[in-house]
């Protein structure tokens, strides 16, 4: 069976593959393996529906597609924005629902009223640098990290973080606040724009399905 026979699927790690999983079994794909915790295959076939999937770290998702490893990505809006990959970005999924947030120590919501250049901590330096730079028209010094965030402005390496929200406790914890929101995020479905044409029925088909199962 060659490749191209296939409609190969790239997933987001953690969270996003597993509710992802369970909405390509309830339009009739079978990756059910997917969901077993003590897995470590990271690929799986579908041979009655010839579909392949595969796990990888979620900003490596949009170029898997971006190169044609895949035709089809699951993954969090913030690693698009912040890959910026020549992909097709085709639906919303209404799943992982998040914040990207400004936040920090309460005292430093004064530095963002002002022009004064300030240090900010993120893994999203493009994200970062498009709010501050193109809507709050701030200089900013971003300093990149991988994680532990938050730990940034505890120790004073940097005043306020960027970074995801999605209950607050973590911050509570660390004695952080969110300042201000940059933008909602949620998991997308994403297509290789070559598939999107050689596959267009068997894609399209994938997008309807899911918009009737599991967005009704």
């Amino acid at each position: 069976m060659k490749k191209d026979d296939y409609l190969i699927f790239a997933l987001g790690k953690g969270r996003l593959a597993r509710h992802a999983a369970e909405c390509l079994m309830s339009i009739g794909l079978d990756c059910e393996e997917i969901l077993d915790k003590n897995t470590r295959k990271l690929i799986f076939t579908d041979e009655k529906n010839k579909c392949k999937f595969f796990l990888a770290k979620g900003p490596d998702v949009p170029t898997y597609v971006e190169y044609g490893a895949a035709d089809i990505g699951i993954v969090g809006e913030d690693t698009i924005l912040e890959e910026n990959r020549n992909i097709f970005e085709v639906m919303d999924l209404g799943f992982g629902k998040c914040r990207m947030c400004i936040a920090g120590p309460k005292e430093a919501a004064e530095l963002l009223k002002g022009r004064e250049r300030i240090k900010v901590a993120t893994k999203y330096p493009k994200i970062c640098k498009d709010y501050f730079y193109n809507e709050k028209n701030q200089t900013v010094e971003i300093i990149k990290l991988n994680g532990s965030v938050e730990l940034a402005p505890i120790v004073g390496l940097s005043d306020v973080i960027c970074d995801i929200v999605e209950t607050g406790s973590t911050l509570k914890e660390n004695g952080l606040v969110v300042l201000e929101e940059v933008c909602p995020l949620s998991a997308r479905m994403v297509v290789n724009q070559v598939s999107m044409r050689m596959k267009n029925d068997r894609i399209t088909k994938i997008i309807n399905d899911w918009r009737d199962k599991c967005l009704s």
